[in-house]
This record gives structure tokens, C-alpha cells and sequence, in this order.
């Protein structure tokens, strides 16, 4: 089958488009036939190596999966050859402490075929396209629970969304928008500043322009007569930690789901504790929130952001584009 992979960690030097061979299928597990994948950020990491996670060599990134079933494992029921499906990617044991990524730590989907346990499967509607599909697992599935399982965002509410323009900022701004909240979006540019206006941003700020603290300070006031937001959205971290601290009002909430930025940050303590926001942590998502957007895309409510639609052949070259930052949404391959 065709892939693109990497034979050892390093730049975007290292991946090769070709031949590698199919895999096979366990019992309790199926093989699917790929029809739509999209980049996240956890490709970088895996691809360049990341420290105390084994990634399988050779390595296929993709944990984004929109496909059909091509081939059943034994023991498989209640699945058929041909049904389309959109696995959940991640299988984790908290009682054992093991945890199980598409794309990361085995072979994932930017190939023709990937293997997933049939525990990880979950149907897709027909009138859901796979392009849409690819979108929804990792970066609408981590900021669905995000804001809604571990943030609980309430109609009426502010929230500001640092990294508006990618995959999860995209869906924060979706998502918070389907919930009633009046939304600030940040984003490094003027063009992309307008798109997520068009995608119903309230307002926005351009970071390379403004500091956005300074925005937010100079448009609600100080922290002690009422000023900031009630929800800051920041998963780069790294530099930006320290000034989105101060940006949540009292009270308020901090949400993180990752470290685009830099894992490192500075905490401003005065800040926490006059403040007394709440910092909030998140890490990936559930069946539970797949399937409920899922069910908003099927009932016309939400519509994922593409930037662009290539074959596997180009997918190197959309890569690259991808780790530059130059897209706007979901960069989606399709095998």
C-alpha cells in the first residue's frame, strides 16, 4: 500500500511517499480502508521523537481516521465489510497505566489502510463526508471536552482563544459560538483576524500587532474593578502563558490542552491568588464528545474549517505548509 512515513525521528527531510506493506489484521481488531485523514500537531512531535514514548519505526502519522471497514479480524461482530466508520483514535487503561495512540506510539492512517481494535469504532452517518470526518476526532474532540467536560462554558460568557486560525482554535470558536458565548479570537495575522470574524468571532486580536493582554486590559479594565474574561482557551503556553494569566477575570477560568509554544512557562503567582481563577487541564476526548459532533455536523450545525484538500501523494508538501503555519482549518489528505 502507499504511506508516507519516516524511517528514523528528524525534519521534514525524513519522510518518504511509497510502498510499505499492509497491515495485518488481530483478532478483535479491523483493517480500514482510509478515505480521509488531517495533520495535528501531534504529528510533529511523533516524527521528530518525543521523550518517554516509544513511536513504532517505521512511522505513519494520521490519528485522524474517516474510512471504510475492509477487512474483519476474528471474533469481530456487529461490523461488516464496507460500513463507515470514524474510530477514536486513543485506547487508554488509567487502571494499568497504558495508553495507545493512532499515529503516535503505532502506525496510523496517512496510508491506504491502518488496523484499530473494534472496541475503537463508531459509525458514520452518509450524510457526514469523510473530509468532514477527518476533521472532528483530535482537534474538535479535545476542544469539545475541553470547554464542555472539563471547562463547563456557559451561554453569556467571554472567552478569549489564543491560536484561533488552526485545527483546535477553529473548533473553540465553533464550538464556543454554538454555545451562546460572545467570543475573542487571536490569531498572528490580519487575514486570518477577518476569516475568523466570517467564522463568527465577535472580535479579534492581532498578536503580531498587540499585545493581547494590553487589548483586554484597555477593553474591560483592571483585574480588581471587574476587567478580564470569564474563559481564557491557551494550549501554546511558553511565552504566552504569563500575559493569559492576566487576561481571566476574577473568578474566571484558564483551560489548557496542550504546548504548542514551549512546555515550559512562567506562572505569574500574584496574579493567581488575587484573581483566584481556577486553571484548568485537558487531555484528549471521549467517545462520548465524537459522537456529539458527529451528530451537530450530521444535523447542519457545525461545519468544520478545511484549508484545503490534497491526495497522499502531495501530502509531504502540505505538510510542510502545516508546520510553517499556513493554513487556516484542517489540512485533510485523502488516500
Amino acid at each position: 500500500m502507499k504511506a508516507v512515513y519516516f524511517n528514523e525521528h528528524g525534519d521534514l527531510s525524513v519522510l518518504r511517499y511509497g510502498d510499505v506493506p499492509e497491515p495485518a489484521v488481530p483478532p478483535g481488531w479491523v483493517k480500514i480502508r482510509v478515505r480521509a485523514t488531517s495533520f495535528n500537531h501531534a504529528d510533529l512531535f511523533s516524527r521528530r521523537g518525543m521523550p518517554g514514548i516509544k513511536v513504532q519505526l517505521p512511522g505513519i502519522n494520521g490519528s485522524d481516521c474517516a474510512g471504510e471497514i475492509a477487512e474483519l479480524g476474528e471474533g469481530v461482530a456487529g461490523w461488516k465489510v464496507g460500513d463507515r466508520v470514524l474510530p477514536i483514535p486513543h485506547q487508554v487503561d488509567w487502571t494499568a497505566g497504558s495508553f495507545d495512540m493512532l499515529g503516535e506510539n503505532r502506525n496510523g492512517a496517512m496510508a491506504e489502510y491502518c488496523v484499530v481494535r473494534a472496541s475503537q469504532l463508531m459509525r458514520l452517518p452518509d450524510n457526514v463526508s469523510f473530509e468532514d470526518a477527518a476533521c472532528l476526532p483530535c482537534a474538535y474532540g479535545t476542544a469539545h471536552r475541553m470547554l464542555h467536560g472539563r471547562g463547563n462554558i456557559q451561554a453569556g460568557e467571554t472567552i478569549l482563544i489564543l491560536g484561533a486560525s488552526g485545527g483546535v482554535g477553529n473548533a473553540c470558536v465553533l464550538l464556543s459560538k454554538i454555545a451562546g458565548l460572545r467570543v475573542i479570537a487571536a490569531a498572528g495575522d490580519a487575514d486570518k483576524c477577518r476569516r475568523l470574524e466570517a467564522l463568527g468571532a465577535d472580535e479579534t486580536i492581532d498578536y503580531t500587532r498587540d499585545s493581547f493582554d494590553q487589548v483586554i486590559r484597555e477593553k474591560t479594565g483592571s483585574l480588581l474593578r471587574g476587567g478580564g474574561v470569564d474563559v481564557v482557551v491557551n494550549f501554546t503556553a511558553g511565552e504566552t502563558w504569563m500575559p493569559s494569566m492576566r487576561c481571566v477575570k476574577r473568578f474566571g477560568r484558564l483551560l489548557c490542552c496542550g504546548g504548542t509554544g514551549g512546555y515550559k512557562a512562567v506562572t505569574d503567582i500574584p496574579y493567581l491568588f488575587t484573581s483566584e481563577m481556577t486553571i484548568i487541564g485537558s487531555t484528549g476526548w471521549t467517545m462520548e464528545d465524537q459522537e456529539r459532533l458527529v451528530a451537530l455536523v450530521a444535523d447542519g450545525r457545525l461545519k468544520p474549517v478545511i484549508d484545503r484538500v490534497v491526495p497522499l501523494s502531495d501530502a509531504i508538501d502540505a505538510y510542510g505548509a502545516f508546520e510553517r503555519r499556513e493554513f487556516f482549518g484542517k489540512i485533510v489528505v485523502t488516500p
